[in-house]
């Protein structure tokens, strides 16, 4: 059975300018990034019933929440039948899994769905207002990191990667060959925001920020915004692209919502969705053409390589190694627009932006050359997690 039986499909995608301290604040950018998409799609603003965002109102650092639902909706005057933002979701596409359900239970019929970050331009400002801050006491999960000086994402998800390496001999070599393929494919890409080329030893020599994880390993922050139009499958025919269907769907969570404490360090919740996703698809991991995965961290894009079945648990080291199979020519190309690595940190909307891109033939210098039907989309760290298979009508 497909996705919600194939009544939702994908009918136009937008992106912001896409840069590094831009000036520009969140709400600009998701409105330029929609008004784009909505144009793509071949539909007028009265046509948008719908809205959807990650994460919505919610306590974070500076830039991280660009835009609310609410500031796109009154910004653009909108009347909708249905809204929605959440954090506590499958990841950053959560809420677009959920707009997807709406439509398909008939309560929207075009849903606009959005992610807005500026953390760029608010982590410069940042800098200088971080100096006159008074020290907090830690709360949360955080009194138990960090006394230990586990302060940010990039040590928890440097433990996990310390785990695998451990248990399964993945080398830091291995994981650099997806880095530099990354980097390779971002040369192609004139947004991306890092273009130049990037050798072994450029990896390798990069300063630690947490080990295994240097500089290279952690994306890039920037400034865009990426929306994306969910419709209902009878009210697309003689828009301006041709539908892109969601095969299948995983949003599963099958222990706890947490960064350290998985029952299984070798593994993430992108196991958990993906297995949830293949229970749920009539295609398997054999028939997608290309993939589009999450490298908030390099690590987490080796994991989603393993949890979409594209290689044995335990075995994603032998996969890297085989780099002629996820270079842009080869049998299953991976982040073709260069990932949050090298692209820049458009916080997962990106990989679905980049996923549709290819699809519709319209990546230009950096399109897949072979015919591409089939598109796997995983996105998220940790506990944070949701994927797609995405098929073109046609």
């Amino acid at each position: 059975m497909t996705f919600v039986d194939d009544r939702t499909v994908i009918t136009g995608i937008g992106q912001s300018q896409i840069g590094r301290r831009i000036g520009r604040s969140g709400i600009d950018l998701a409105l330029e990034a929609a008004e784009r998409a909505v144009r793509h799609a071949g539909l007028d603003w009265d046509a948008i019933d719908g809205v959807a965002s990650y994460p919505g109102p919610v306590a974070a650092e500076a830039g991280f929440v660009g835009a609310t639902t609410h500031d796109v909706r009154d910004a653009l005057g909108l009347r909708t039948r249905w809204h929605t933002s959440s954090v506590e979701t499958s990841g950053q596409i959560g809420t677009l899994l959920d707009a997807a359900a709406a439509i398909a239970t008939g309560r929207a019929t075009h849903v606009l769905c959005f992610r807005s970050v500026c953390e760029a331009t608010a982590q410069a400002q940042g800098r200088a207002a971080a100096l006159t801050v008074k020290a907090q006491r830690a709360a949360g999960h955080a009194e138990f990191r960090m006394p230990f000086g586990a302060a940010s994402p990039a040590n928890w998800i440097a433990m996990y990667a310390q785990r695998y390496m451990h248990d399964f001999g993945l080398t830091r070599e291995q994981i650099g060959k997806l880095v530099i393929n990354s980097r390779t494919n971002a040369g192609r890409n004139p947004n991306a925001i890092y273009q130049q080329p990037m050798t072994m030893d450029d990896y390798l020599g990069a300063r630690l920020v947490s080990w295994p994880l240097g500089l290279y390993d952690c994306d890039v922050p920037c400034d865009g915004a990426t929306a994306v139009i969910l419709s209902r499958r009878e009210e697309s025919g003689g828009l301006a692209q041709a539908p892109i269907a969601i095969e299948a769907a995983g949003s599963a969570l099958y222990s706890r919502h947490t960064w350290d404490q998985r029952p299984d360090l070798t593994t993430m919740a992108a196991h958990d969705v993906a297995s949830a996703m293949w229970e749920s698809a009539e295609l398997s991991p054999a028939d997608v053409d290309f993939a589009t995965l999450y490298d908030g961290f390099s690590y987490l894009c080796t994991q989603w390589i393993e949890a979409l079945g594209f290689a044995e648990h335990g075995k994603v080291g032998q996969f890297l190694d085989d780099t002629d199979r996820y270079r842009l020519e080869g049998s299953l190309p991976i982040n073709p627009h260069g990932g949050q690595l090298s692209a820049g940190r458009l916080h997962g909307y990106g990989f679905v932006h980049e996923a549709c891109l290819q699809l519709w033939g319209q990546a230009g210098e950096r399109q897949i050359p072979k015919s591409v039907a089939t598109a796997a989309v995983g996105i998220g760290g940790g506990p944070e997690a949701g994927c797609m298979l995405l098929r073109r009508d046609g």
